[in-house]
């Protein structure tokens, strides 16, 4: 990105979008418009209205260092320090996994299984999206989320004060935080993914997301083998327990909940591209 002719908008953009291409980088020209827009105070509109426009130095030099780290395949979201979820902005860091539209699922059947809920627990939730999410269209429920990251429940912290969302945040393992209490709802995006397919991941999530919100252990599947069966002693009557799940999980997952025994048949809700995301059970009254 050196030489003599102005950089303007429209040729910085073309340049980063073959630079990024050649990285590995998908959807490399809109990634350099967003970037783009961060620099210089523009929406996505305002670029194509000034393509002409030349970069001022200061501009150009935040520029290179945000297409530099984009090269290395760090992630777009940690690089501008937010992600979108249910129509929320999230500040993000590599300390936390970064929201994913799929888990809007877990979300959305949260709502409908359990509208009316009163205390509701988010169990390992990272940035806390899915907890400010939930309190935002559940503002009667006393919202408590757990993490075994100080670092992550600093990040969620954030997050609940910047949505204005007012939320308990404990630290620990599973409920070891929440002996004798009990939850109409208890949500969770656990680390699902078997340890033998982390090196294959893309670089943006192997390489920068805590491991620890990946390694779901040897077939990925050992938080929900001490949730599912732990969780009925932390349930109201007919509370429900609703987890998300990788790709092929479902079944297994569901299987855990028949197992435990202490639950209703479990319901598997799938994704858009008719993927099982989504497990949820209501305890057995």
């Amino acid at each position: 990105m050196a030489q003599n002719d102005p950089w303007t908008i429209l040729k910085i953009l073309t340049w980063t979008r073959e630079y990024l291409t050649s990285k590995g980088v998908e959807n490399a020209r809109l990634e350099a418009e967003w970037m783009l827009c961060a620099v210089c105070g523009l929406d996505r509109v305002g670029l194509y209205l000034n393509f002409d426009r030349p970069l001022a130095e200061t501009e150009l030099t935040g520029y290179r260092g945000m297409v530099s780290r984009r090269g290395k395949r760090e992630p777009l979201q940690h690089i501008l320090g937010s992600q979108e979820f249910c129509g929320l902005d999230f500040y993000v860091t590599a300390d936390v996994l970064i929201p994913r539209h799929d888990t809007e699922v877990l979300v959305a059947e949260a709502l409908k299984r359990a509208p009316d809920a009163t205390a509701v627990l988010d169990m390992g939730t990272g940035s806390g999206c899915i907890a400010v999410a939930l309190k935002k269209q559940l503002p009667q429920a006393a919202m408590t989320a757990t993490d075994i990251s100080s670092a992550a429940l600093a990040i969620a912290a954030r997050n609940a004060e910047r949505h204005g969302a007012r939320i308990e945040f404990l630290q620990g393992s599973l409920f070891s935080p929440l002996a004798g209490r009990c939850f109409d709802l208890v949500v969770s995006n656990p680390p699902y993914i078997p340890t033998k397919d982390i090196p294959l991941l893309q670089p943006e999530v192997r390489d920068f997301d805590p491991l620890t919100a990946l390694d779901g252990g040897t077939d990925g599947l050992d938080c929900y083998r001490a949730l599912i069966p732990a969780a009925p002693e932390y349930l109201t009557p007919l509370g429900w327990l609703i987890v998300e799940v990788g790709i092929d999980q479902a079944g297994e997952v569901a299987e855990f909940f028949i197992s435990a025994g202490n639950y209703v048949k479990p319901v598997v809700i799938d994704d858009s591209n008719c993927i099982g995301r989504v497990v949820a059970a209501q305890k057995r009254h």
